[in-house]
């Protein structure tokens, strides 16, 4: 039986949406498990790494391991694209380094998407949440094609009563870290399409279980003037009404 985990909380949870990581609490209380959160966690050293500063994200990963290295239990991260950081880029960032790559494996080992944890390691999908109305589920890319967390979010989302799940096709979004700064109109077609399919889908929320994902497609949403909003799965799960703001 599973008694404590370590949330790492990540950076635009803690900075930006700390709600969400309220949420994210709250669930996991709900799912039956004890919830610790490291203070002296910091950034998992993704940006710093996606841009190409390897040393920088070393010395940030470092720090994370160290942290994570003086606690028991599963590491639950609210989000695929930092999991999947601690979870393969690590493991690159390490591959030449034999003692940091042992710590860097421990710790890949026994790190979990919010969702992935939930199904997969305690066997829930009805957390007894509901709303009203249609959802739209946005299958972010590290979530998908790095970690393989498909179906995890939908059995989740299908145990919420009352709601209509329709899943969004897995096209990125446009955001993708810096790629959204270093190919601004790339990144702004892809959003668009995004968007389209968003309209078509009827839905009133787009559910995802990425912060940085959710953020640009509710930017996008906001400057055509559209009402459709965006919320974290663990918002939907907790039974909150609030999306992001």
């Amino acid at each position: 039986m599973i008694g404590t985990i370590q949330l790492f909380v990540t950076c635009l949870i803690d900075s930006l949406f700390p709600e969400i990581g309220e949420a994210v609490v709250e669930v996991l209380t709900r799912a039956g498990v004890q919830v610790a959160i490291p203070q002296e966690q910091t950034c998992c050293g993704q940006p710093a790494f996606n841009a190409g500063y390897r040393d920088q994200a070393r010395k940030m990963a470092r720090h994370t391991i160290e942290v994570l290295d003086d606690t028991v239990g599963p590491v639950v991260v609210p989000s695929g694209s930092c999991a999947a950081m601690i979870r393969h880029g690590y493991l690159e960032l390490f591959a030449d380094d034999p003692t940091w790559l042992l710590r860097a494996n421990a710790l890949a080992e026994r790190t979990y998407e919010l969702s992935e944890f939930l199904v997969d390691q305690l066997g829930v999908v009805d957390l007894g949440a509901s709303f009203i109305g249609r959802l739209a589920y946005h299958p972010s890319c590290h979530l998908l094609r790095e970690l393989g967390v498909d179906h995890q979010p939908l059995d989740l989302l299908e145990g919420v009563a009352m709601a209509q799940v329709h899943r969004l096709e897995p096209e990125c979004c446009g955001f993708g870290g810096v790629f959204a700064v270093d190919q601004p109109e790339i990144s702004t077609e892809m959003l668009k399409r995004k968007l389209a399919e968003i309209n078509q889908s009827g839905a009133g929320v787009v559910v995802g279980c990425d912060v940085s994902c959710l953020m640009h497609i509710e930017g996008g949403l906001r400057h055509i003037g559209s009402s459709v909003r965006c919320a974290h799965l663990a918002q939907v799960l907790a039974g909150r009404e609030a999306t992001l703001r």
